[in-house]
């Protein structure tokens, strides 16, 4: 029988008790059962032992104290204690008594003086008598854990005062007591003499024990619905929406009432003092439900949620601010209010996307990062939308307010033509010095309007700055993300970005999230963009606190943010904070907001400024003085006008804050067209890359998997006795000759350690164990670092992810490979806007690299195509490289191209599927060790270029489909097949080498699988007009133009590609 013992049922078990102890019969059967185990020494159904003990602690083989018996005396024959009289008339326990029995019970009383935290009773020890608390509290106590507290007029020891009986508590003085005290001799004698003190003290004991556990349940209940719940009722809006009632935070709604305030119950944390109800509540309230919000009751881990009650709870979510934090505070949004007011009124109409109605983001910010230089971190990485980039720039950032002036004036057109970003769109690096002598570098990303998509690219460039750093603690860099209040609910990528924080391929050490809540999306109400009640309700996906803070109060802001950055130190994972505030006007500057929202504008316009309302609260507590606070402003504006003069080239400029983009990283990387490259060498060994082989095809001391292991045997053959590589080998030579050479590799994506069609087995299983073990370690001594990782089934986050790791990581090979190459539309937003656009826009370089599974085998619409058609309408300028290759060599000198060559690209890869195990699909080891990568490759068949019908020109897989067509036929074999390796940027020179042979007129047949409408022909097309291929005929062969690139039928697509074949080798005879 399992017993929970505890308050509710305690004085029910041990009535039971004695009654089994007088007649073991009288109690139910599966009660009596239990009393005898707990006495095996008495045989059942015998008579009650002498010596009655508690249930609680009957087991005992302590002997108590016996005192002898001694002669009662009558009531007459006491003489009363006139003070202790006087104590007992004032105790509720004795009301109703008559004045002869009170002076009786006055004459054998004890008057005690207990000090704070002294025992007064310790659990098991035996008896002796009972306490009446005359003033103070009393803590009760059983195994450390909390029962009761004790006030005036209670009772202590009522249920085991006799030296047979042992206590079942502590019982220690919580603050100094006085109390009477009735020995165990006195107090049989009164329970021998007046049976009314015998039954008022086992009705006020079992009272007090049902009372104070169902109060102290309902106070329970209370307050964890105060944790829970309390975030509703705060008072989070600045513009005055007045907060909800919640019934479940009413004390009607758990059985209190007002008449229980003054009880004294415990809030759950021992180190606090005994609290009223009363001051429970207001706690409460105080923590949860003034201008901050907390969510975290969703939090499973019992230690993170205690950890964050006691660090809200002890303060009740306040924090005390220095005069000089203070004035710290009221600086940093004088400086923001005012460079927007001075913006708008010298450049009036003028796109800024202000902070007006956000500024207590900038003292948030600035508190952040000084928290964060303190806390040791060297490096942040912050990422925003437009609203209030411009004044984070010039007063978090450090960039001098004359340059953002200079960027308004705009007045050098013809250097930005075709280039460049909007002035809120562009990103800066500084270093500062913090407060407390620590400096910390700064670097804001530059980010496109695509709002969120930023997040993953920080949580990148974070985690690649710490893998440099060797900060595997990942505390030394940190990222920051400002987000709006519409995006975060509204944008997927906010939920895998939030996804990739915990795993460990991808995991910075907590990031930062800031959401300035304007409480409107451009023109949409929160009604109609979110289905929750928070735009942050994401974030819960994350075992993370979700702080909402009124941002009308920037000391509740202070508190936040820092205990925002202690839970990040702490704990190492992300934090959001959804700062409530308002946008002063709408969505720019020229926006009439007041066609969609015109009862909030009412109150916009009524309202305040946060400086004006944050000065009033200061000048009314004696902090500043209003001359303090406008000598601060007028300091401000005399330096924005210095600003301004120098911009329109009135004045000199002040020493600027060194723009540090730690160019070191960078310093031998360069972009520009790709007639620039310069030489570089990607050829290996020959005895390196069979050592290598070796090496990565070695059977682990593992239980392998019966098919791997005949595979590893095969692939240890390649390079020897003239035995050709195949495409696994290409790849793999790649990434093992970089990390000999000391080049960190880092491979993402879904499957990515096998590799969706299991040619790459980069991690190996013990079938037995689970164990893994990687090839690529152990190749070299002092190699580089090799990561692959297996990515969650999202695109966007990831390849934003891996493209910020390539921007913090130029000299390493940075890849992220699509499961199927159409899944990359997944990510289209970070293909457009970050890696194809990052050059041209922001000068910013990447060599990130983009392995698409390509190619039309019958597999349907969505498995055939990466979709080649759209980066190739993205290429231009030699922004990246695009490529579709044919050979394992090629893989391996492309690869290593992106390291070994000083030119900065992105590479993307359409990489093949059937041709991973063609037998025809593979390279000599002297393609790896003598070659170079080809960026057309001629015909090799011996074709006489003056005897050739025509020529077909072709990328990727249908080459070997073209040419087993050529082989099977001898009327064909004069065709020659050439094929154009890197499509972007378009090899003009080195395929007009190629075509030189051929006589004028000759017809070029572009040759592509891939619909009339999809793939490269009309890029190619656009690069054969004008001088460069007048003396050749282009003409295309492909499927018809079609709304999906492929057919999902297996037999359609093998009859669409014998006509296709059949097409591109016709020669009209």
């Amino acid at each position: 029988m399992d017993v929970d013992f505890n308050v509710t049922n305690l004085s029910f078990v041990e009535a039971l008790y004695a009654e089994f102890l007088e007649n073991p019969a009288s109690v139910d059967p599966t009660w009596r059962a239990y009393f005898e185990e707990r006495e095996p020494t008495r045989a059942p159904g015998l008579g009650p032992e002498r010596i009655h003990k508690s249930i609680f602690h009957g087991g005992s083989s302590a002997v108590p104290v016996v005192r002898p018996a001694r002669p009662s005396r009558p009531i007459s024959e006491h003489v009363p204690n006139q003070e202790h009289l006087a104590l007992l008339r004032g105790l509720g326990f004795f009301a109703g008594f008559a004045d002869e029995e009170l002076s009786f019970i006055s004459s054998l009383t004890q008057l005690l003086q207990v000090p704070a935290d002294a025992y007064l009773v310790r659990q098991d020890q035996f008896g002796d008598g009972v306490y009446f608390v005359h003033d103070g509290v009393a803590r009760v106590e059983r195994g450390g854990e909390w029962v009761a507290n004790l006030g005036p007029g209670e009772v202590i020891g009522g249920m085991s005062f006799a030296p047979s009986q042992r206590r079942s508590a502590d019982v220690i003085a919580h603050t100094d007591l006085s109390l009477l005290k009735l020995g165990p001799e006195d107090l049989d004698t009164l329970l021998d003499q007046n049976a009314g003190f015998s039954r008022r003290l086992f009705e006020i004991t079992a009272n007090r024990l049902r009372t104070t556990s169902m109060i102290q349940q309902r106070v329970g209940q209370l307050v964890r619905l105060f944790r829970v719940r309390g975030h509703v009722m705060a008072d989070l809006d600045p513009l005055g929406t007045a907060p909800e009632a919640h019934p479940e935070l009413e004390l009607e709604y758990h059985g209190l009432s007002d008449g229980d305030l003054e009880q004294v119950v415990y809030l759950g944390d021992r180190k606090l003092e005994a609290h009223t109800l009363r001051s429970v509540v207001e706690i409460m309230r105080n923590t949860y439900c003034k201008h901050i919000g907390v969510q975290f009751m969703h939090i499973e881990d019992v230690e993170v949620q205690e950890w964050l009650q006691g660090r809200m709870e002890s303060t009740q979510n306040t924090c005390s601010l220095s005069r000089e934090e203070q004035v710290r505070i009221l600086t940093k949004l004088t400086e923001a209010e005012l460079f927007e007011r001075f913006i708008h009124a010298k450049y009036l109409g003028a796109k800024r996307f202000s902070l007006e109605g956000a500024e207590s983001l900038i003292p948030l910010l600035d508190i952040a990062i000084e928290e964060a230089a303190e806390r040791g971190v060297q490096k942040v990485f912050l990422g925003m939308a437009h609203r209030g980039r411009l004044n984070v720039l010039a007063n978090i950032m450090g960039k001098q307010p004359y340059q953002i002036f200079t960027e308004f004036e705009d007045a050098t057109p013809e250097k930005y033509i075709g280039k460049g970003d909007v002035k809120y769109h562009v990103g800066y690096s500084s270093m500062r010095e913090g407060a407390s002598g620590h400096s910390i570098h700064l670097s804001l990303c530059f980010n496109p309007s695509h709002l969120a998509f930023i997040t993953p690219v920080v949580q990148g460039r974070s985690r690649a700055t710490q893998d440099r750093l060797e900060d595997d603690r990942r505390d030394q860099v940190m990222g920051v993300v400002i987000h709006g209040d519409a995006a975060f609910a509204g944008q997927g990528v906010i939920q895998e970005s939030l996804n990739l924080s915990e795993l460990d391929g991808y995991r910075s050490g907590g990031t930062l999230h800031i959401v300035v809540n304007n409480q409107v999306g451009f023109t949409t109400n929160p009604a109609d963009s979110r289905s929750c009640r928070y735009a942050t309700d994401v974030a819960k996906m994350l075992q993370v606190p979700v702080f909402h803070v009124n941002g009308e109060h920037p000391d509740a802001v202070a508190q936040v943010i820092k205990l925002a950055m202690e839970f990040r130190a702490r704990w190492g994972r992300d934090v959001v904070i959804d700062m409530y505030c308002y946008r002063r006007h709408g969505h720019n500057e020229g926006d009439e907001p007041r066609y969609t929202q015109p009862e909030m504008y009412q109150r916009v316009d009524r309202q305040a400024t946060v400086r004006e309302n944050f000065v009033k609260n200061m000048v009314s507590l004696g902090v500043v003085t209003e001359e303090d606070a406008e000598s601060i402003a007028v300091a401000c504006k005399s330096a924005l006008e210095t600003d301004l003069a120098v911009a329109r080239g009135n004045g000199k400029a002040s020493e600027a804050t060194v723009p540090s983009q730690i160019r070191n990283l960078w310093a031998e990387m360069k972009g520009g067209p790709e007639s620039t490259e310069g030489a570089y060498e990607t050829a290996v060994d020959r005895e390196v890359l069979v050592g290598l082989i070796g090496q990565l095809t070695q059977v682990p001391e593992a239980s392998l998997n019966r098919k791997l292991k005949r595979l590893l045997e095969r692939r240890s053959q390649m390079g020897s006795e003239g035995t050709p590589l195949d495409w696994w080998a290409g790849e793999a030579l790649a990434f093992a000759s970089l990390l000999i050479e000391g080049t960190r590799v880092r491979l993402s994506g879904q499957d990515s350690q096998r590799g969706t069609f299991s040619h790459r087995h980069a991690v190996l299983h013990d079938q037995t164990t689970g164990g893994e073990h990687c090839v690529y370690e152990g190749l070299a001594k002092g190699q580089g670092l090799f990561d692959v990782w297996n990515s969650p089934l999202s695109e966007a986050a990831v390849l934003g992810f891996e493209f910020g790791y390539s921007l913090e990581w130029p000299d390493g090979l940075v890849i992220w490979e699509a499961q199927f190459g159409d899944f990359a539309n997944g990510a289209q937003v970070i293909i457009d806007q970050f890696i194809t656009t990052s050059e041209d826009k922001w000068s910013r370089l990447s060599g990130l690299v983009m392995l698409l599974p390509h190619g039309f085998e019958g597999q349907g619409p969505e498995h055939s195509s990466a979709r080649l058609e759209r980066f190739l309408s993205l290429a231009g300028e030699d922004n990246i490289r695009v490529a579709n290759l044919t050979t394992p060599a090629q893989i391996f000198h492309a690869l290593r191209r992106q390291v070994r060559s000083s030119q900065r690209k992105p590479l993307v890869v359409m990489t093949p599927k059937s041709l991973l195990r063609h037998p025809k699909a593979v390279s000599p080891i002297e393609a790896f060790s003598e070659g170079s990568f080809q960026k057309v490759i001629p015909d090799a068949s011996g074709v006489d270029p003056k005897a050739a019908p025509f020529v077909v020109l072709c990328s990727g897989k249908v080459y070997y489909d073209l040419s087993e067509v050529r082989e099977s036929d001898p009327e064909k074999q004069n065709i020659p097949l050439v094929r154009l390796e890197q499509i972007h940027p378009f090899p003009a020179e080195e395929l007009q080498a190629v075509l030189a042979d051929y006589p004028d007129g000759t017809e070029v047949r572009w040759v592509q699988e891939e619909p009339a409408n999809m793939g490269a022909w009309r890029f190619i097309r656009d690069r054969f007009e004008g001088d460069s291929f007048e003396r050749v005929e282009l003409v295309r062969v492909s499927r018809p133009e079609s709304a999906s690139p492929a057919t999902g039928s297996g037999s359609s697509h093998k009859l669409e590609q014998a006509r296709l074949l059949a097409a591109a080798l016709d020669d009209g005879q």
